[in-house]
């Protein structure tokens, strides 16, 4: 049975000695997101970049999509993979969907990467917002959003290159995914007991200048989960693997050797 969800898999699955890695895109993205770590990474590990249902070339699936969705099709397709254990890193949305995972089936999960993301649960502020924004982008489409957002999601002096890039993910996403993500994410729950519960090593990786997951969030996540290490990439905002690749692709690179050593 072929797997739901739209993915890469790169890299040679036999390293046995490496971790494979598994990588979650945030909202309104695909796993072309990850592409600097798909290319980094996949020299000497497997890696798995999935796009979340509703999101690339993913079926979507209109209505409500809660995170716990989107986890359990993550679950089902490592299972198609027979990847058993692996590092899941996840970056804003992504991040959250990685905290539920940890969750349903941390006991597979040998490290975990949380980037510009935060545990807390939806205001009812936020709820009414997210529920606002779902009409609109239903009645609009993403172009008008991206636009507005696009300086937000990477800070103003980001490469044009990944400027466009972001702009072009958003633009592709479908309203009817996104919308329904949204709807579901408004309704996540509360992750920060969660946290203080994470047994394997874990990095938290944040952009200086991000407006959506302040440092102030990361250093919440950081004090929260045992033994987690803290990273904040200068000159980047809301997606430091993108903006600032070189630095993000190193300071995972020294978490990924210390998940290998440990495994």
């Amino acid at each position: 049975m072929s797997p739901f969800l739209a993915y890469e898999d790169k890299g040679d699955p036999g390293v046995s000695s490496r971790v494979p890695l598994v990588l979650v895109h945030g909202h309104p993205f695909d796993r072309t997101m990850w592409a600097p770590q798909l290319a980094a990474f996949s020299a000497g590990r497997r890696v798995i970049a999935p796009d979340l249902r509703g999101y690339g070339a993913s079926p979507v699936t209109p209505g409500t999509v809660p995170l716990a969705r989107h986890a359990q099709d993550i679950e089902e397709l490592l299972d198609f993979l027979s990847v058993d254990s692996f590092v899941l890193a996840g970056l804003s949305m992504g991040g959250q969907i990685a905290m539920e995972c940890y969750d349903r089936f941390g006991d597979r999960i040998r490290g975990l990467v949380l980037a510009d993301t935060f545990p807390d649960p939806e205001t009812p502020e936020g709820k009414r917002a997210r529920a606002a924004m779902a009409g609109r982008l239903l009645a609009e489409g993403l172009r008008g959003y991206a636009d507005e957002v696009l300086e937000k999601m990477v800070a103003p002096y980001a490469d044009p290159e990944v400027k466009a890039h972001v702009h072009r993910m958003m633009t592709a996403t479908s309203p009817e995914g996104a919308a329904a993500s949204l709807r579901g994410r408004a309704e996540r729950r509360d992750y920060r007991a969660l946290l203080t519960r994470v047994s394997v090593p874990a990095l938290v990786v944040v952009g200086a200048d991000d407006t959506y997951t302040p440092v102030a969030d990361a250093k919440a996540m950081h004090a929260a989960i045992p033994g987690s290490v803290l990273h904040v990439v200068e000159g980047a905002a809301h997606m430091p693997n993108l903006e600032r690749a070189g630095e993000f692709n190193e300071v995972l690179a020294d978490f990924l050797t210390e998940v290998d050593s440990r495994s």
